[in-house]
């Protein structure tokens, strides 16, 4: 069974599939012991790589040596791929597509933005002419082979957001995504003009949509939730936290022999040597975690 084949599959069990941003691969490391589904979040992969924001920075070859990478250690998970807009050429797009499912991506996710780009949940975001995006979209359904395909649009406006979204749910896509969604209202009124197509919905910390449980979001018929930041800004508020208290300790390092939550050497190269075994003995998520996904109808990593 195919990396697409076994997300499609997914997605169509009961409840709403959460898939975890991960921007490097420790980040994907740690999460990989949560959950079974990781997201390769533009924003944050424009922060760790390059240490600029999300506005059009990636340059295609970059990700795909990172999710060839995040496949060589995660063999069991599934990994949606975040390419922007394809990169701005369409032929451009459908060379990344076929290399990312060649080297065992899940699914990637293709936004209707035009440049300047913008992160899905800032102002000033422009969307392509419909029928710009429309041909794009076809080119790279054309060009996959099982690999699914997130058709995403980034309008603003109330009936270009419902106008865009049920003619995307209508091609072929598999999945579809409007980015930046506002209100719980207006999830219900996409989710009805995209009739049965299944429905993604990003949630990222400070963004615009609505912050909500995967329990609420099944119950609003959304399919499918990327957490975009949640390791980025977790590292980031922890980082500052830990630099600070070796400031006021006069560059004395905190204990971590006999703290059971401290995290060392030896925790870090205990981490890191799941990942060289990691193709020989799939790893599972923790107890914890598989038991949250049966709560909401999935199971673990296939």
């Amino acid at each position: 069974m195919t990396y697409g084949t076994k997300l499609r599959e997914r997605i169509a069990a009961p409840g709403t599939t959460p898939l975890i941003g991960v921007y490097d691969m420790y980040s994907a490391s740690i999460a990989a012991q949560h959950y079974d589904g990781m997201f390769v979040s533009g924003f944050g992969f424009a922060a760790s790589y390059y240490g600029l924001p999300d506005i059009g920075f990636i340059a295609w070859p970059d990700m795909m040596a990172f999710v060839q990478r995040l496949r060589g250690a995660f063999p069991g998970h599934h990994l949606l791929v975040d390419i922007d807009d394809g990169y701005v050429d369409p032929e451009v797009a459908c060379h990344v597509v076929e290399g990312l499912e060649r080297i065992g991506a899940s699914g990637v996710v293709l936004e209707d933005q035009k440049r300047p780009r913008r992160c899905g949940h800032a102002d000033g975001k422009q969307v392509l002419p419909l029928e710009e995006y429309l041909a794009k979209l076809e080119m790279v359904l054309a060009t996959r082979r099982d690999l699914l395909v997130v058709a995403r649009t980034d309008a603003t406006d109330e009936h270009d957001i419902l106008h865009r979204a049920e003619t995307l749910a209508a091609t072929d896509a598999d999945v579809v995504l409007v980015d930046g969604v506002r209100s719980v209202d207006r999830i219900r009124r996409i989710r009805a003009v995209t009739g049965g197509k299944p429905l993604l919905f990003n949630q990222i910390a400070g963004g615009k949509s609505p912050r909500l449980s995967l329990g609420e979001l099944a119950a609003l018929g959304v399919d499918v939730a990327i957490y975009s930041t949640p390791c980025l800004f977790a590292a980031h508020e922890a980082m500052h936290a830990a630099l600070a208290d070796l400031r006021r300790a006069d560059g004395r390092l905190p204990e971590t022999r006999s703290d059971p939550d401290g995290v060392g050497v030896g925790t870090a190269t205990r981490l890191l040597e799941r990942n060289i075994a990691r193709s020989r003995t799939p790893q599972t998520p923790t107890p914890t975690a598989v038991e949250h996904a049966h709560a909401h109808g999935h199971s673990g990593p296939e």
